[in-house]
Formats: structure tokens, C-alpha cells, sequence
């Protein structure tokens, strides 16, 4: 089987603008990620999809594949397949060009499933979550079934409990944003309007349970961290220095 991981690269930012080509410990933000990438085992090829001449450049010297994509695609999403469409690929990952701390190791961690559980239309990474994060609109929320698959994604604590917190708290997970595609699923997810769900979320993930589809979510113990706010950048700095 032939796994292809795209990195999206959109330059423009709401909060951040620019954020991916800021320097984070002495490097741009997305070579931390470019990086990490090169030490899958599992990755077949590494491309990153990017609207800026500049990100283009630095990933060619990087040793990686880059492909110019349009600046007003809808989603991170829309961008990988842009990418893929044309090639030969059974899994595609879409690995966030924010979030530096990602490694090779939990990158195969996703892909591992995908190989092995051909009926997976698709892919994610998450972790348990901490009492301070359930309240957090920022940190999304997970619940799964007894396969370790997707229920629902959200932004507000799930399930509601009608006796203490620590009941929702010991039954969801918090999200982190790695995605994992069948090649075929991924054409679909794009082809199709966002859902209802979607919308009332602003989680694309929604639209993958909208069409039915089968999400394994795979727990690790990993302390993500993506860069959206300049505040952002000094916590990550610290972890990685400490490192």
C-alpha cells in the first residue's frame, strides 16, 4: 500500500498571519513539522501543499515535494486532496503545518490502523483529557464506541452528566488534528457540501460522521500543541528547548 503525507500550507493566518515561516527555536514553524515528517517509517512520500512561493522553496531544500495549490481552497482538507488527486495513493494523511512537537513515531502510530483495518475510511489521533481543558472551546472533544471509533466530536464537555463532572471527563478523549484518509474517502469528503453538523461545530471531522463514515481514533500519550496565537510560539519554544 502507498501512504502519502501532505502537509498543508496555506500563508495567510487570522490570528498568526505568516505563522508557518516564523521562526520557532531558530527554525521556521513548518520545518519543525517537515522534519518530523522525514522520520516516518511508514510515509511513502512527504508533500507539502502550500499558495507561497517562500514555503515552496524552503520545503524543495528540505528534500521534500512541494506543489503550489490555490490560496482560496475551503479547508486543510480540500488542499491535501489538491495535492493527492492526480497520484497514486491508498492512505493520505494530512499532517497540521502547525504543530511542531508532532514526531515520525506518532505519525506511524496513525497510519498502523489504516494498513491493517482495510475498511477504515478514516483516521485520528487523540488523548486523554484534563480537568482544566473540558470548558475550553479551543480543545475539541471526542467520545468514542467500544471499537475505539468516532461517536462525535465537539466543542462543548460530552456527554452531559446528570451526577459530576468526573463522569464526563473519564468518557471523552481531546483531539488532536492529524487525519488519516482512504484515498477514495478523501475525494468524497471534498466533493460533498459541508454538513449541517459541521457548520453548528466549525469541525470538517462532523462531515466524515455525517456521510457514515468510520473514524478510528487512536489514543497516544502525546502533548500537541499548535501554534495559533503569538503566545503560542514561546510556550512551544520552551517545550522544545527542554527537549
Amino acid at each position: 500500500m502507498t501512504v502519502i503525507g501532505v502537509i498543508p500550507a496555506r500563508f495567510a493566518a487570522t490570528r498568526l498571519p505568516g505563522k508557518l515561516m516564523r521562526l520557532v527555536a531558530g527554525k521556521p514553524l513548518i520545518q519543525w513539522v517537515i522534519e518530523a515528517a522525514k522520520t516516518s517509517d511508514l510515509l511513502d512520500q512527504v508533500i507539502v501543499a502550500t499558495d507561497h512561493q517562500e514555503i515552496y522553496e524552503l520545503s524543495l531544500s528540505l528534500g521534500v515535494q512541494a506543489v503550489m495549490t490555490p490560496s482560496d481552497l475551503p479547508s486543510g482538507s480540500d488542499r491535501v486532496w489538491a495535492a493527492v488527486k492526480n497520484k497514486k495513493a491508498d492512505v493520505v494523511l494530512n499532517i497540521q503545518g502547525d504543530e511542531p512537537l508532532i514526531t515520525g513515531h506518532l505519525i506511524d502510530q496513525l497510519i498502523k490502523p489504516m494498513l491493517n483495518e482495510k475498511s477504515l475510511e478514516m483516521g485520528t489521533l487523540a488523548r486523554k483529557i484534563k480537568p482544566e481543558e473540558l470548558e475550553k472551546r479551543s480543545v475539541v472533544k471526542i467520545v468514542c464506541n467500544k471499537n475505539n471509533e468516532a461517536l462525535y466530536f465537539s466543542r462543548f464537555p460530552i456527554p452531559y452528566s446528570r451526577e459530576t463532572i468526573k463522569e464526563v471527563e473519564s468518557a471523552n478523549l481531546k483531539h488532536i488534528g492529524m487525519y488519516a484518509y482512504r484515498s477514495s474517502f478523501l475525494q468524497t469528503f471534498c466533493e460533498t457540501e459541508p454538513s449541517k453538523l459541521e457548520l453548528a461545530e466549525g469541525l470538517e471531522q462532523l462531515r466524515a460522521l455525517y456521510l457514515g463514515a468510520k473514524i478510528k481514533v487512536v489514543e497516544v500519550v502525546h502533548e500537541s500543541w499548535g501554534v495559533d496565537v503569538e503566545e503560542d510560539i514561546n510556550q512551544v519554544e520552551k517545550i522544545l528547548n527542554n527537549k
